[in-house]
């Protein structure tokens, strides 16, 4: 499969790793201020792109890959607030899209964890619910994707939960916690205290490959097929 990335930073180097390594061929690259190469003959050739950029410049990205006629695997976050946008320039396209916070096998299964222990724990109110998240210095947005889609996991089964908010103590609020420290690549954990005991569930991931590899695999999935894809869809999650 020819493949071009876009973003080629310390995630768009991996996925060039990883990507030749499952026997892909990387037609070109964009990074930073390098926008003419989505009109180039190189990137129109790909069958696929992978994008890992910032959620300023995500969207755009998309739009113009689009419109080269190349579809999308990205996991760029903080930009969700445009997706309604992004579904319909796809669609308008003819192309696909695949959308994920985290690319991480483990962390997909995680989810579904923390979406089955939120569905036990509704029936036991003496447990406050909050989380904690962990990510590198570099990484912009906080919190993280993956700790907005834990949150809302929590909130489709936790009844005495509302919203999430990195502010605020309010009983019907899930407080997220976000800090950025030094090189880490992702440490996710969901809580419930009481007075007498408390249950964490935690993932960390121990460096980019798995999230490399998840995007490959998914672009892998991806080729062929039209419409908004998801982890979901991949693992056969639904």
């Amino acid at each position: 499969m020819k493949i071009a990335i876009i973003g080629y930073g310390k995630m768009g180097r991996e996925v060039e790793k990883v990507a030749r390594e499952r026997g892909h061929e990387i037609v070109a690259t964009i990074d930073l201020h390098e926008e003419e190469k989505f009109a180039s003959p190189e990137f129109k050739s790909a069958d696929m792109a992978i994008e890992f950029t910032a959620p300023t410049s995500a969207v755009r990205n998309y739009l113009l890959a689009f419109e080269a006629g190349v579809p999308v695997v990205s996991g760029t976050t903080g930009w969700l607030e445009q997706v309604d946008r992004v579904k319909g320039a796809c669609e308008q396209a003819g192309l696909a899209f695949f959308y994920a916070s985290n690319f991480s096998l483990g962390v997909n299964l995680f989810f579904e964890l923390n979406k089955a222990l939120a569905r036990m724990m509704n029936r036991f109110s003496e447990y406050d619910a909050r989380m904690e998240e962990t990510h590198h210095i570099h990484k912009l947005d906080a919190p993280s994707g993956t700790a907005i889609t834990l949150a809302e996991g929590i909130l489709e089964q936790l009844d005495r939960k509302q919203r999430w908010s990195l502010k605020g103590d309010e009983p019907d609020t899930l407080h997220v916690e976000a800090f950025r420290e030094g090189e880490v690549p992702g440490i996710h954990s969901v809580i419930y205290e009481s007075d007498v005991d408390s249950i964490r569930i935690t993932h960390e991931a121990k460096s980019r490959k798995g999230f490399a590899l998840g995007a490959v695999l998914a672009a892998e999935f991806t080729k062929g097929k039209r419409g908004f894809l998801t982890m979901s869809d991949l693992l056969n999650l639904k």
